[in-house]
């Protein structure tokens, strides 16, 4: 029996020729990751086992992201508790404000995470290195110290699912689009501690941004993780960002699933996730008149420069409605200034939008667009829970760049097409 492209990367991992499903095992780690909420927890764990030194000082990364630039007092202690212990232990990769990102688009971006790694992050959507073709999972604060510790976690081999997207996308759907109509067919806990492989022909045409939207919102499945057989696409991105060498895995034609689906692209339309759960889909079509209050267009899931193209190609010439706020976010500094160059942040303030440094934000119910009571925000973030972006009885509603900014032209949720 072969074995899935997952499988091959934990093998590897725990010098093992072969695993199979449901095995536990001891694996070393490539990258371990944590942000200024989660690492100040795993940095308190760290110092309770007496090690001095974390096990590599260029493998363990910290992304101060979540509450930056500092919301409080509170947010300013733990963003200090993260740089001292960056300074501490020599940390060659910790990213201060001003020279960060959000860091699932960050990591990728500076060529931290590659091809055939295995990482762990104190963050449920560190799933979103799957689109390099690595395997990466979100741990808790706990197993991040152990991770920093020893540079070695254990696993339970998961199960895979094979999803197959056969067919030509339509004008206006990305991988945004593709994620939300999976999670809506298989539902919030349909892939629960599995790995989620993304395979066929409208994969392959997907760019890398589109595969980064997707794993990530892999755990919006309750995956384990997500992830994307590497090739060309991967390669052209990785190649002149790589420090250190990688390998390309990919599954065997006799690997085991536990589950396979079929999609065919073309039946799939914009999709629009309603309150309060990812798997609440619907195409755009199928939406009525919702009026809304806020738009937020970014994270880590869509605050890459495709998605601000796409966003800008909607806003350009246009005004935001009256009644509508709109924050955008991009995902890094370096696609912050790449937008700046293109004309893109002019377009978006001429527009009547708001553009902000890198954050989490909004998307947590952080800072920078938090809801009142009654108010309803469509966003390009990843999880729409109860109370996730403000009052316990705010909405929101997610979508892809392009339904998100038509949404701000029009006052209500709306498609790219109606934006004339």
């Amino acid at each position: 029996m072969g074995m899935t492209i997952t499988e091959k990367i934990l093998a590897a991992h725990c010098g093992k020729d072969y695993v199979e499903p449901g095995e536990l095992i001891n694996a070393k780690l490539d990258v371990v990751l944590g942000n200024d909420i989660t690492a100040p927890v795993a940095i308190k764990e760290f110092k309770k086992l007496g090690i001095d030194k974390v096990f590599d000082k260029d493998k363990v990364v910290l992304v101060p992201d979540h509450f930056t630039p500092n919301k409080d007092i509170k947010s300013a202690e733990q963003a200090k508790m993260v740089r001292e212990f960056a300074k501490e232990q020599e940390l060659t990769n910790y990213f201060e404000v001003g020279r960060m990102g959000i860091e699932h688009c960050l990591l990728p971006q500076e060529g931290l995470v590659l091809p055939g790694d295995l990482v762990i992050g104190a963050d449920s959507h560190t799933c979103t290195y799957g689109a390099l073709g690595a395997f990466a999972t979100g741990v808790g604060s706990t197993d991040m110290a152990a991770g920093m510790a020893t540079g070695e976690a254990w696993f339970k081999v998961p199960e895979s699912i094979k999803f197959v997207y056969h067919g030509k996308l339509k004008a206006g759907v990305t991988g945004k689009d593709l994620i939300l109509y999976t999670i809506g067919k298989i539902g919030v806990d349909g892939a629960r501690y599995k790995a989620m492989e993304f395979t066929g022909e409208a994969i392959s045409e997907l760019s890398m941004d589109g595969r980064f939207t997707m794993a990530n919102m892999a755990i919006e499945a309750g995956g384990k993780n997500g992830i994307i057989a590497p090739d060309e696409t991967t390669e052209k991105y990785v190649k002149e960002r790589a420090k250190r060498s990688y390998k390309f895995y990919s599954s065997d034609s006799d690997a085991n699933y536990s589950e396979v689906y079929d999609f065919n692209v073309a039946d799939i339309e914009p999709q629009v996730a309603f309150p309060h759960l990812p798997e609440n889909t619907r195409g755009i079509s199928e939406v009525g008149d919702i009026k809304i209050d806020q738009v937020v267009i970014g994270s880590c899931t869509n605050g890459r420069m495709e998605d601000l193209r796409q966003a800008a190609q909607i806003l350009s010439g246009k005004k935001v409605h009256p009644e509508v706020r709109v924050i955008i976010i991009p995902g890094t500094q370096e696609i912050y200034n790449q937008a700046i160059k293109e004309g893109l942040v002019q377009q978006f303030v001429e527009a009547g939008a708001v553009v902000s440094t890198p954050t989490c934000g909004p998307c947590l119910g952080g800072h920078m667009g938090i809801l009142a009571k009654g108010e309803r925000a469509i966003a390009t973030t990843n999880r729409n829970f109860v109370g996730r972006m403000g009052h316990p009885e705010s909405e929101v509603y997610l979508a892809g760049p392009a339904v998100a900014a038509a949404s701000a032209v029009m006052g209500r949720i709306a498609a790219p097409w109606e934006v004339k």
